[in-house]
């Protein structure tokens, strides 16, 4: 794939997540070149320059040296990574890398061809630099973070290599590559920028919206495993509130249901009025998750494809303007409302599991065993989607909400987007296994209506889970069947080969 600056979609960035081989668009060569050397000019006026011949943060005030600068932008490499925690996923810091790459080329940022060019070179031989995960409060750049990852250029600390950790110079010579000895600006400019937070921001929305659709899946196999209603999906209620993403999910719900013979069965004498809300509003749920879903989307694509670091290079006037593109507030913000969608899908799915295992509600045996009593079925699986929910409640509180000042006051209000993007890995795999839990409960409950069968994607469904796992007809070890079913919405293949809902409207 070729990395565009400033033109990058979602679903590229998650093409290059996921590994495909990535270069950058050559057009971008003569605005790098022209910004490296409108730093050579500025350095040439020999006045003061914020991060070029400065100290940083509380420290810019204290000038530096000519023969020392390629000294400060080494040290301000070392002595910012300082990370802790565990290394990010290498996936998710490949996507970073990427989007550090986009941001550079954009010419904005005083940094020499070479050194983009092993940033590059890193990428396309999917060489990753372990770098710890904790350490960014998400303004003045993801310092730490990318710190650890430029440290790997310059032959320090260590680098991923087909899965194991290699010291960085001797990953680098491995792969015919030499570590580089950084210009002025260069340290700060690679290191300054929220691709840290972001990084992890995207991959979580790339996630949700595979979540989402997983959701509306399993939804509608628990809505038949109850003989629920569709009357709550049809068209017209929804054109009268007008939100874009109901109006889209009751339709995508319309169509999983079409053709199902339960449903059919049930359209005549069914003594109930109504469905619980957990059937009935799927559509206002899941659609405002949508429309949550879709605002992040259109924040992230925007800061992805944007220059985040400081001071900014105007070549054509020989400018370094010293702002705050590094405040990661956007992403911080895009990390909330994504950490809602999660909770939320969570959420519904695990009320509607809740109702099919309580024969009150759902019509079908206790606990989803044909032998309740003897059998205790589906009854802890429920408590283990429970648990899983109130862990993401308790994860979604707002980040952005959270300050604390550092670098002696001089950067006294930060985002937090680090960590509100960051914990959101945990939560999509939380909601990951709520609907493995629900998958296998729908399934199990459609399965009480033997010789009905639901419509033609639900019964896909269905049987790519039965080659899987079996109809449980006495109590067995839950967890292999649990691994199976989550396994199976983790891989998407619920999803692949239907035509739903998503980021793009």
């Amino acid at each position: 794939m070729i990395i565009e600056p400033g033109h990058m979609t979602i679903a590229g960035w998650r093409d290059l997540r996921d590994g495909t081989p990535a270069t950058l668009d050559p057009a971008t060569a003569p605005r790098i070149a022209e910004s490296a050397a409108a730093v050579t000019r500025i350095l040439a006026q020999h006045t003061p320059v914020y991060g070029i011949n400065t100290g940083f943060g509380k420290l810019a005030s204290v000038r530096i040296d000519d023969a020392d600068l390629t000294a400060l932008q080494r040290n301000i490499v070392l002595s910012h990574a300082a990370g802790v925690g565990e290394p990010m996923p290498v996936p998710i810091a490949r996507l970073m890398m990427g989007l550090k790459l986009a941001s550079l080329a954009r010419g904005a940022s005083g940094v020499r061809p070479a050194t983009v060019a092993l940033l590059e070179a890193m990428l396309h031989q999917h060489l990753v630099p372990v770098v710890p995960a904790q350490g960014s409060v998400g303004a003045s750049g993801d310092l730490a973070p990318l710190a650890h990852m430029t440290a790997a250029m310059i032959g320090v600390g260590e680098i991923f290599v087909k899965g194991e950790r290699r010291p960085a110079e001797a990953a680098l010579a491995a792969a015919g590559l030499a570590p580089i000895e950084l210009g002025p600006k260069e340290g700060l400019a690679l290191l300054n920028g929220t691709q840290f937070s972001c990084a992890y921001a995207l991959h979580a929305l790339i996630e949700a919206e595979r979540l989402y659709r997983s959701a509306l899946v399993t939804g509608i196999l628990s809505t038949e495993a109850a003989k629920g209603s569709d009357a709550p999906f049809d068209a017209r209620i929804h054109e009268l509130r007008g939100h874009k993403g109901q109006i889209e999910t009751a339709a995508a719900l319309r169509e999983l249901m079409e053709g199902s013979a339960i449903r059919a069965s049930h359209r005549v004498d069914d003594l109930r009025v109504q469905d619980p809300y957990c059937l009935r509003c799927q559509p206002q749920v899941m659609g405002a998750v949508l429309d949550l879903l879709r605002q992040a989307a259109t924040t992230l694509a925007i800061e992805a494809n944007g220059v985040s670091d400081n001071p900014l290079i105007f070549a054509e006037t020989d400018e370094a303007l010293s702002g705050g593109n590094f405040h990661a507030e956007p992403v911080a913000f895009a990390a909330d409302m994504i950490a809602l969608a999660l909770c939320e899908i969570g959420s519904l799915s695990e009320r509607r599991i809740a109702m099919l295992v309580d024969p009150a509600l759902s019509g079908l045996p206790a606990f989803l065993t044909p032998e309740p009593g003897l059998n205790s079925g589906f009854m802890i699986p429920q408590v283990t989607a429970a648990a899983l929910v109130s862990e993401n409640k308790q994860r979604a509180m707002p980040a952005s909400v959270d300050s604390i000042p550092t670098s002696a006051n001089q950067e006294d209000h930060v985002s937090m987007a680090a960590h509100g993007a960051r914990r959101l890995e945990a939560m999509a795999a939380n909601v990951d296994a709520i609907l493995g839990i629900e998958l296998l409960a729908g399934a199990q409950g459609c399965d009480f209506h033997a010789g009905l069968a639901s419509s033609a994607p639900i019964e896909a469904v269905r049987g790519r889970l039965r080659a899987a796992v079996p109809t449980l007809r006495g109590d067995r070890h839950m967890a292999p069947d649990m691994e199976a079913a989550i396994a199976l919405v983790r891989s998407g293949a619920l999803v692949a080969a239907l035509d739903l809902p998503g980021l793009a409207p």
